[in-house]
């Protein structure tokens, strides 16, 4: 088969790979669609996030979708050649206590596609544990279902924050994780979601996206806006998905004594400078989100509902041979770059 292999920095190359073989739990699945991440932009870029450091040449990508081709001996009989489906990435171990308890995205054992040393998923086919691919609706495309996985982490955050139909909440960073996270915010009933970018075009986006109110960093000052928007009261829910220090702290301040802020965004600096004296003194609830867990066949229900369309963060299609081009315009355009996918099997 086909596959676009990361061999060092900025540098993709399509290789002939075998197609891999299914153990008896596993079924092989050729791939439809496989959305860039902006963790396979940081690979791409520089060969390492945190402690995660790409050593030998590696297959990126794990927000993929497809139709399985064969199934292992002992796969569930609900899966069958010729499914189109999801695919969750992350094989945890299941016995642990973060598991066993439910939380099972905190697994210290997890394999998780296109984190090294793991394999991802730019590639024509890819063999995936039985328990991680959901049947999709046949009406539901190969995008939107490989956008599950990033809609997934905007959920598990809505869910962080305890968010409640009739509540405000302000969302820091319009990127694909912010304007998917301001989707599900709206599908839970927020009264007011308020997105918060530098970026004007997407900004525009996100009031297409769920976003009742939008503020432009470049224009307006945060805390002037939230409260003029909330009558001087800030929001009951913060949610910062830029992964920017200021976003931070932007997110504290913003919201109300006895809100919640959660903190999906990774910031580049370990240690980010806060306002304690702020925390205490309102009784806010901080909590981080780390990937998302029990989110894939609730996904699969609220998209197929068609109530909202995630595939307009797509900015940008390419076939698997252009992939490297597709991590350049990444890297290269930010500016008017959301979401772009690969498309493995043509």
């Amino acid at each position: 088969m086909n596959a676009a292999v990361l061999t060092s920095t900025k540098k993709i190359e399509m290789q002939q790979t075998a197609i891999p073989v299914p153990k008896e739990d596993e079924v092989l699945i050729r791939l439809r669609a496989v959305g860039v991440c902006g963790s396979d932009v940081h690979y791409y870029e520089h060969g390492k996030i945190g402690r995660y450091v790409v050593e030998k040449p590696i297959i990126l990508g794990h927000e993929a979708s497809g139709e399985i081709v064969k199934t292992g001996a002992n796969v569930p009989p609900h899966l069958q050649a010729g499914q189109r489906v999801a695919i969750e990435p992350g094989a945890t171990c299941g016995k642990c206590e973060y598991c066993t308890s439910g939380r099972y995205n905190l697994c210290p054992h997890v394999e998780f596609l296109a984190t090294p040393p793991y394999d991802g998923v730019f590639s024509e086919y890819a063999v995936v544990r039985a328990d991680l691919v959901f049947p999709i609706p046949d009406d539901m495309s190969f995008e939107t279902a490989a956008l599950i996985e990033p809609f997934s982490v905007g959920l598990h955050a809505v869910r962080r924050g305890e968010l409640q139909a009739g509540e405000t909440v302000v969302i820091m960073g319009m990127g694909p994780i912010g304007l998917l996270t301001a989707a599900n915010a709206k599908l839970a009933g927020a009264k007011t979601v308020i997105g918060v970018d530098l970026e004007q075009g997407r900004l525009d986006a996100a009031l297409k996206l769920g976003a009742t109110h939008v503020v432009n960093l470049r224009q307006y000052d945060l805390q002037e806006k939230v409260a003029e928007i909330t009558a001087g009261q800030g929001v009951d829910v913060a949610i910062e998905t830029a992964g920017n220090p200021k976003a931070v702290q932007g997110a504290i301040a913003a919201v109300k004594r006895g809100g919640r802020v959660v903190v999906v965004g990774m910031s580049p600096q370990d240690e980010v400078p806060v306002n304690m004296s702020l925390i205490v003194d309102s009784e806010l609830d901080l909590r981080g989100v780390f990937r998302y867990h029990d989110t894939y066949p609730a996904a699969i229900e609220i998209l197929s509902r068609k109530t909202i369309d995630i595939e307009q963060i797509i900015t940008g299609k390419y076939a698997l041979n252009e992939t490297a081009a597709a991590f350049e315009k990444a890297l290269g355009d930010k500016t008017n770059t959301l979401k772009l996918m690969v498309y493995p099997s043509l």
